[in-house]
């Protein structure tokens, strides 16, 4: 993944583009194709295949127990990220006397369902200046009704990434009902994490992952099982699903188990696991330390044609996202499309993500079409 050799050998299908776009869709190594041939093999054989799913299923938890740094109790799994916060929502089932404090960083998933809650708490914006998120604009904001404050460790729109430790500790200190949710989405597999002690993690699996869609990682500390047990029903996640007195009364597993309420996505989970095995592999350390010099190269590259980035890198805080707005954006996105050269445009903004698989010629490929450009 960090060099010419195993770009070519692990991911063929970037042979002719530039792909700097991970951060929507990430290119699976060959060895997620292998574990979903795997599946397609152990589905053909009926019901006897199930004990391969059970076993992907928990091999699969092993390894991103890992990745988050919790034990396999405290991970599971379900369908999407939209699917983890309402179910989140069910576990707190909070009233119109609470209140939960979210960002305008956020990928939607992580703020709507307060916002669509049958008795909706109040929802408090805590606001970018700037692009970055300064915690001294969090305090106000809280207070003994919080009991959520819903982050991204990395911004799907800017690629900010929070300060975690002095946020956590003022959550902790002003807040002392709150839990504190963090999406790990656009962190996982690409920068070493720094916020395994949240109250939750939720990680979708077809980004920096190298996963496929139809799964999402629930990470949940077995400190805050009890508290974070959903009242959904279905049937995986009950401890009583099959007994007797199954329709007289439902008793669920607790915590991050809960949240896997139906028959799991075995086709995303076989693609997860090979994807996280061979993030693992590489290390996330080695690629954070291979693609953040990228990152920089693309800052000082715009920043050299008179562009701001949305938000500024912190060596500190390292991200794989940098974004920015300009007046020519449909005219940089239609040179780079035209020059296999990816990267994601909405409503004005251009973002450029760099993975372990991305190259200085790849950076080097974008820059010089921007600046012919503009």
């Amino acid at each position: 993944m960090l060099t010419e050799h195993s770009r070519h050998r692990d991911f063929p299908s970037l042979s002719g583009i530039t792909y700097l776009n991970t951060a929507a869709e990430s290119i699976p190594p060959l060895a997620v194709k292998e574990a979903l041939e795997a599946y397609w093999t152990d589905k053909a054989r009926g019901m006897r295949g199930r004990e391969g799913h059970f076993v992907a299923v928990e091999s699969c938890r092993e390894i991103s127990a890992k990745m988050l740094g919790l034990s396999t109790e405290e991970v599971s799994f379900c369908s999407c990220s939209s699917e983890a916060y309402n179910l989140l929502a069910s576990a707190l089932n909070l009233s119109t006397h609470d209140e939960v404090v979210v960002t305008d960083l956020d990928f939607p998933a992580g703020a709507t369902p307060w916002l669509r809650a049958v008795k909706p708490p109040q929802v408090r914006l805590w606001k970018a200046v700037d692009g970055e998120l300064d915690n001294t604009d969090l305090k106000p904001l809280l207070n003994e009704r919080t009991k959520l404050v819903q982050v991204s460790l990395v911004s799907f729109y800017n690629g900010h990434r929070i300060d975690w430790r002095p946020l956590r500790d003022m959550v902790r200190l002003c807040a002392p009902n709150a839990l504190i949710s963090v999406d790990i989405t656009q962190a996982l597999g690409r920068v070493v994490l720094d916020c395994n002690d949240a109250d939750i993690l939720i990680s979708s699996t077809h980004k920096w992952t190298l996963g496929v869609h139809g799964g999402c990682i629930i990470g949940i500390p077995r400190k805050n099982a009890e508290r974070l047990t959903t009242h959904a029903g279905g049937w995986y996640h009950l401890a009583n699903a099959f007994d007797a007195d199954r329709f007289e009364r439902a008793v669920t597993k607790t915590g991050a188990l809960s949240f896997s309420v139906g028959m799991p996505n075995f086709a995303a989970l076989y693609a997860l696991n090979a994807a996280l095995r061979y993030v693992d592999g590489v290390g996330v350390a080695a690629i954070s330390a291979h693609a953040d010099p990228l990152v920089q190269k693309v800052q000082a590259g715009l920043l050299h044609l008179g562009i701001k980035p949305l938000c500024s890198l912190h060596e500190s805080r390292p991200t794989g996202i940098v974004a920015f707005l300009h007046e020519k954006s449909p005219e940089i996105h239609a040179a780079l499309e035209k020059a296999e050269v990816h990267v994601m445009h909405n409503a004005g903004r251009l973002r450029i993500a760099v993975h372990g698989y991305n190259s200085a010629e790849d950076v080097q490929r974008a820059l010089t079409i921007l600046q012919q450009v503009v």
